[in-house]
């Protein structure tokens, strides 16, 4: 009675495609197969019998060993289907198998999410128009798309609201995301290669603030880029101001606003200013403790906090721990903050879900000191080989009534 296999986000000892054949032929009751994170070639027969007998799948993707005419016999026997991540998207076809795949794709009426185009190929790319219309959800995040071949496809998406791209589409393809997709409301750039520095393609802030002017609707995004400014964020959350998930990746540690070289402290406190729906922050670039003075002032409703390479003292994060009252989550990492800040948060951490410190200046002693003071707070260290043993290289705090766990690994001491 199986309905759901999904192993996108688990990693797994591919061992070969053989394991779609296990299914008995009696077994028709699927509804969800998710299979992308597999490298390995699948048996595409056993695939093709499952999915023609299981009449209520709606939920479809693949990895990228499946080609645009496998995929196109998938779907002759699926139109059923609601999501879909297809397979590699840059097989050469013939004009008759371009047009077939195009006609099992119209036929596909109750689709709305759609993901996959692995290596895409922007001739093909048309033929995804007929399913364009009514989706709600487009991932494009394994497929590297220039930004006319993103402009051509968003044409078609009048209706879309959660849109994944890598930067290759650059601000220009961004300005599409304007120009096309009134009703965008989720917004997540990731970057194409985030270790070469020589990179030439990116988006920057004026592809953000092209997406914000027309896309009011806009309250979530995840933005990597090489260089932003403080006016830019101002614009941005001025025409958005609906904002719950505000997560800003500078690539660059400790970027300051790159044309007037002052730190980024603007940027963030007019986000935890004018979003007051705010709930998850994540922030970078050069950022003093006046930012944390701001989110501990404005951010009343923030749950989730990731800092990196930020702050100037220990008083930056007491202003967090002081002022988000509704704090949950907080990630932090190569920041200045020390035992001070650490025990600042001894009123706060058993109605919090967790605390993780990395690369702070935070010592042994001061996690025994809060362990002695919060007995029913879990408080685990972890050190790396050659460290100081008075340095506390990684800290995770965490509140359990299961009292610390027993499957730690010899690494991890729990205090």
């Amino acid at each position: 009675n199986l309905t759901e296999l999904d192993i996108q986000e688990n990693g797994i000892d591919d061992k070969g495609g053989r394991w779609l054949s296990c299914f008995p032929e009696s077994f028709t009751s699927l509804e969800v197969l998710n299979f992308a994170n597999l490298s390995s070639d699948i048996n595409f027969d056993a695939l093709e019998r499952l999915v023609g007998r299981c009449k209520s799948m709606r939920v479809l993707k693949l990895n990228r060993s499946v080609s645009l005419e496998q995929l196109q016999r998938l779907l002759v026997n699926a139109p059923q289907l609601a999501e879909l991540g297809t397979g590699s998207f840059s097989e050469e076809l013939t004009f008759r198998q371009y047009v077939e795949l195009e006609s099992a794709l119209s036929n596909c009426k109750n689709m709305h999410t759609l993901s996959g185009l692995w290596d895409a190929k922007g001739i093909y790319l048309p033929a995804l128009s007929p399913v364009c219309t009514h989706l709600t959800f487009l991932n494009l995040s394994y497929a590297a798309l220039r930004s006319d071949e993103l402009a051509k496809l968003l044409a078609h998406c009048p209706r879309l609201k959660r849109l994944w791209v890598l930067d290759t589409v650059e601000d220009k393809g961004l300005e599409a995301v304007g120009l096309n997709c009134p009703l965008l409301e989720e917004l997540r750039v990731f970057p194409a290669d985030p270790f070469d520095e020589e990179i030439i393609h990116g988006v920057t802030e004026a592809g953000f603030v092209a997406v914000s002017f027309g896309c009011p609707r806009l309250h979530y995004v995840l933005y990597f880029c090489r260089q932003m400014t403080n006016a830019a964020v101002a614009t941005i959350v001025q025409n958005c101001p609906d904002f719950t998930h505000f997560r800003l990746c500078i690539m660059i540690p400790g970027q300051p606003d790159y044309i007037t070289n002052e730190p980024m402290d603007e940027a963030f406190g007019a986000v935890v200013k004018t979003c007051t729906k705010l709930q998850r922050l994540s922030v970078s670039g050069r950022l003093t403790d006046l930012t944390f003075e701001y989110i501990g002032r404005y951010a009343k409703n923030l749950e989730t906090l990731s800092v990196a390479f930020a702050g100037s003292s220990d008083w930056g994060m007491q202003c967090v721990m002081g002022g988000c009252s509704k704090l949950r989550k907080l990630e932090i990492r190569d920041c200045p903050f020390g035992n001070a800040a650490l025990l600042s948060g001894l009123e706060k951490y058993e109605s919090m879900r967790s605390l993780w410190m990395s690369a702070c200046n935070v010592t042994m002693n001061g996690c025994r000191l809060l362990a002695r003071e919060m007995p029913r707070l879990n408080v685990e260290v972890m050190k790396e080989d050659g460290s100081d043993d008075s340095q506390a290289d990684k800290v995770y705090v965490y509140r359990s009534i299961a009292g610390p766990r027993r499957d730690a690994p010899p690494s991890v001491l729990t205090l």
